[in-house]
């Protein structure tokens, strides 16, 4: 089982030893435009590797070492600005990025699945279909993974409750757009009430990527722990269901955008795309995300393109 990371920043630093740790894969192949401090990663990891169970080859390459691999992570990004605020503003320089990474990355291993992690996600991973050519089911971003699951730790302390037994999903843009599916959302078969509270609960979650990445400059942790869940129903064909940015195909009168449903994770991809009742209000939400992500995206796309 190999899995090549694309870009060996902080993000994909602490997915490589989180991996690692997890003792999730056979290899990984680090791809970073800092050659030595790729390098220097690997270096480190071949010796935290002697303290787990699993022998795991671990590398820096460039594009040409990733073939062959079984998942492409995508964390490479154009550097971002202090005090950022809206994750759509680097959707313009991160197109261009994956213009470049995509088609090689893709040509290098034709049958991969490629996880998303770069943002503006929802954009970026219909850019990566777009790119790579490859079917919709294994082309994923991992959207609105951790926001769902802030909000459900939130919700834990208050029900006593554990935050995986709490079924709630947050979907739409994994951005200002996004919802909180409160008409689907139960634990242990009783509906979860939506209350003022609860909503004020759920801006803070959303708000809580803005407000680590401005206090330490990044966020690491919580997204490198949530892409080595998804990687890791990949490599075990788990089928665990989770909301991810994937394409949507009529789902709520939306069609051609990337965003985040649940869906259900196994060795092949996506193998099957969930389809929640929604209330009015919240579809009407679902649409509104639709319409941004769309905007943003033909403001990517160069003049032959079509969207």
């Amino acid at each position: 089982m190999k899995v090549s990371i694309i870009g060996a920043g902080r993000v994909g630093s602490t997915l490589a030893y989180t991996l690692v740790v997890k003792e999730v894969v056979d290899e990984i192949v680090i791809v970073g435009r800092n050659r030595d401090a790729a390098e220097g990663d690997a270096l480190d990891l071949q010796h935290a590797h002697l303290f787990v169970d699993r022998n795991i080859d671990i590398r820096a390459g460039e594009i040409a070492d990733t073939a062959g691999s079984e998942v492409l992570v995508i964390c490479a990004s154009a550097p971002w600005k202090e005090n950022f605020t809206d994750r759509l503003k680097a959707a313009a320089d991160n197109t261009r990025l994956m213009e470049e990474l995509i088609p090689p990355l893709a040509a290098a291993s034709p049958d991969a699945k490629i996880v998303m992690i770069s943002n503006p996600v929802d954009v970026l991973t219909w850019h990566a279909i777009r790119l790579s050519g490859f079917s919709p089911d294994r082309v994923m971003g991992t959207g609105t993974l951790v926001d769902s699951a802030r909000f459900r730790d939130m919700v834990s302390e208050e029900v006593g409750i554990h935050p995986a037994d709490i079924r709630v999903y947050s979907m739409g843009e994994h951005g200002d757009s996004q919802f909180l599916a409160f008409s689907c959302a139960e634990a242990g078969g009783e509906p979860l009430e939506d209350r003022p509270d609860r909503r004020a609960m759920f801006a803070r979650a959303v708000g809580a990527g803005y407000e680590v990445f401005n206090k330490k400059g990044c966020t690491n942790y919580a997204i490198a722990m949530a892409a080595t869940y998804l990687i890791e129903a990949i490599v075990t064909d788990a089928r665990h269901t989770m909301p991810l940015s994937v394409l949507i195909d009529g789902y709520q009168g939306v069609s051609g955008v990337c965003l985040s449903v649940p869906v259900v994770v196994g060795k092949n991809g996506i193998v099957r795309w969930m389809k929640p009742e929604l209330n009015e209000e919240e579809a009407e939400a679902f649409r509104a995300s639709a319409s941004v992500i769309r905007k943003v995206i033909v403001g990517t796309l160069r003049e032959d393109k079509d969207v």
